[in-house]
């Protein structure tokens, strides 16, 4: 123990970005902040619409919804799959509305004519594990509410309707062990979300650590994501 009046120390730096203080403290950087409104936003207007909404209110989360603008023009047989994308950041950064992450999902429903769910989750070290997985499947039992309910986001009523028997999960990095986490805990088939069905989980250059080293983090350790960084 400091003795009183000391002024907490820097326990842990990533990147200068965020800092984990010795009184248990974490300093979030807004520099990180700048950067991501750096990146343009991609052209959405004439193809892809998207709108927020919250999924968790105990915890504040939302999530960020896109569809392609000519679903409505589509006639009630052409239902849309979905695919929830959950971004990457180390578990410690990212949301929904990072331009980059933002800009793929209005790929995704422009390129596959698909319903993206885009769902934040709670962040380290403020919130550790397992606390972004509840949130994850959280999100998958929102969706499965809008299944099932009838009374949920208007997004999905009307019109073409979407498809929940066809519901892809898609994660990178961080997210991307959420995704697996997800088809360990919900299982071939996900009949616990039922009428939600996962048909397939893609994982993104997801990331995985454990107390011994994998034969991926042998070699030389990247100038960025060095295994020290990692290791934190």
């Amino acid at each position: 123990m400091g003795s009183l009046g000391e002024q907490p120390q820097v326990a842990e730096d990533c990147m200068g970005l965020l800092q984990l203080l010795s009184d248990g403290t974490v300093v979030r950087s807004k520099s990180i902040d700048l950067i991501t409104q750096q990146i343009p936003l991609a052209n959405h207007k004439s193809n892809v619409l998207f709108k927020d909404s919250i999924y968790h209110k105990p915890n504040n989360l939302h999530l960020r919804l896109y569809k392609p603008a000519s679903a409505s023009n589509r006639s009630a047989a052409s239902l849309l799959p979905v695919v929830v994308f959950f971004h990457g950041g180390g578990f410690c950064f990212g949301s929904r509305t990072w331009p980059h992450f933002h800009n793929f999902c209005l790929t995704l429903a422009s390129s596959l004519h698909a319903l993206v769910v885009s769902p934040d989750y709670r962040l380290a070290p403020e919130h550790r594990l397992p606390a972004a997985f509840e949130d994850a499947e959280a999100a998958l039992t929102w969706l499965r509410d809008q299944a099932v309910s009838g009374e949920g986001d208007h997004w999905f009523e009307g019109g073409p309707g979407v498809d929940f028997d066809r519901v892809y999960v898609l994660g990178d990095s961080s997210g991307g062990n959420i995704a697996h986490h997800l088809a360990f805990r919900f299982g071939s088939g996900s009949t616990e979300l039922s009428p939600v069905r996962v048909r397939g989980y893609v994982l993104l250059g997801p990331f995985f650590g454990g107390v011994e080293r994998t034969k991926s983090e042998d070699g030389p350790s990247e100038a960025l994501l060095s295994l020290d960084l990692l290791d934190k």
